[in-house]
């Protein structure tokens, strides 16, 4: 599940206080102005990220549409305003993340864009499951939920992110019974080679000079070889996928409706 949050970065102004003597009054009372000053500007600080966070949050809001809006038709079968919604607030979270404004003209075109190339890019990929006949059973579902609970230290706070993330049980179900066989299909028709000790000690060369450069230490190439592989492997298994999702749309009807 994505989870959408907002975290409120506080400045902290460090006040060092030099004792000079427990006897000397006028130290004091500087003293005690300077905390009362640094609160207030910490205090005026936080008020104003809050209304920076609520403005932002506001113009993010106003790129989502109609829940009940037909965003998207995919050989027939539609894509509602509520799951462009739901992928819409992980692509501006994405953006944000790297450093990008989601609200400006051309932010807020490529988001719509990211947004419906990959409810469409889904959407076929489900469709093509299906016709392999992977599904979901209810056992499958319930232990998904599980795990997914499992991440978070109550009921309270799993329901807070639940909330956060415009999310209710139905529509977590939903998400879960078709991520099931999503998962299948990409795991069973989407195969890539193996990683090779060439390509593995190329991108740990890269790593390392990285690394250098910036003054960090870096780690073996034996430590670091099982999370390298991996993510080479992922890497290529992104971008199989990406070339499939475009040779299953050459045969498909898109129709957008935003």
């Amino acid at each position: 599940m994505k989870k959408l949050l907002y975290p409120i970065i506080i400045g902290l102004l460090a006040v060092v206080l030099t004792a000079c003597g427990s006897n000397d009054e006028a130290d004091k009372k500087n003293d005690e102005k300077e905390t009362k000053t640094t609160e207030k500007e910490t205090a005026k600080a936080t008020e104003e990220q809050q209304k920076q966070m609520e403005e932002m949050q506001k113009k993010l809001d106003k790129q989502k549409v109609d829940e009940k809006k037909t965003v998207a038709i995919v050989n027939d079968e539609k894509i509602s305003g509520a799951e462009y919604n739901t992928v819409l607030s992980t692509t501006q979270m994405q953006m944000q993340q790297f450093g990008q404004d989601p609200t400006t003209k051309e932010g807020a075109k490529q988001i719509k864009e990211q947004t419906l190339n990959s409810l469409v890019g889904q959407k076929l990929l489900l469709q093509a499951a299906d016709k392999k006949g992977y599904t979901a059973s209810k056992a499958e579902i319930e232990k998904e939920l599980a795990e997914i609970k499992k991440q978070y230290e109550s009921e309270e706070k799993f329901k807070e992110a639940m909330k956060q993330a415009g999310l209710n049980s139905e529509m977590l179900n939903a998400q879960i019974a078709e991520n099931i066989p999503y998962t299948k299909y990409v795991e069973k028709e989407i195969k890539v080679e193996e990683a090779t000790d060439e390509e593995i000690q190329k991108y740990y060369d890269q790593v390392a000079e990285q690394a250098k450069t910036s003054g960090q230490k870096v780690q073996k190439l034996e430590e670091m070889k099982p999370q390298i592989k991996e993510q080479l492997e992922q890497q290529k298994k992104q971008e199989k996928l990406v070339k499939h999702v475009e040779e299953l749309q050459k045969n498909a009807k898109v129709d957008i409706k935003i």
